[in-house]
């Protein structure tokens, strides 16, 4: 499963790198973070809950835009 999530609080590459990481330790995500466009694209093979995904951004420092 594939999803974009549009993510607040990012203005620089450090920001979205730490999102990417932060996404990316997640067990079954592929991420890749587009800070000009205030989103990630997940590639998600173990069909992960919104929640936890939303989590592992907002502890990162971050806001899940709905």
């Amino acid at each position: 499963m594939t999803r974009t999530i549009k993510i607040g609080g990012m203005s620089c590459a450090h920001c979205a790198a730490r999102v990417e990481k932060a996404l990316n330790a997640l067990p079954g995500i592929t991420a890749k973070v587009d800070l000009a466009a205030k989103s990630a694209t997940i590639a998600d093979e173990a069909n992960t809950d919104d929640a936890i995904i939303a989590r592992a951004v907002e502890d990162a420092g971050y806001t899940v835009e709905r």
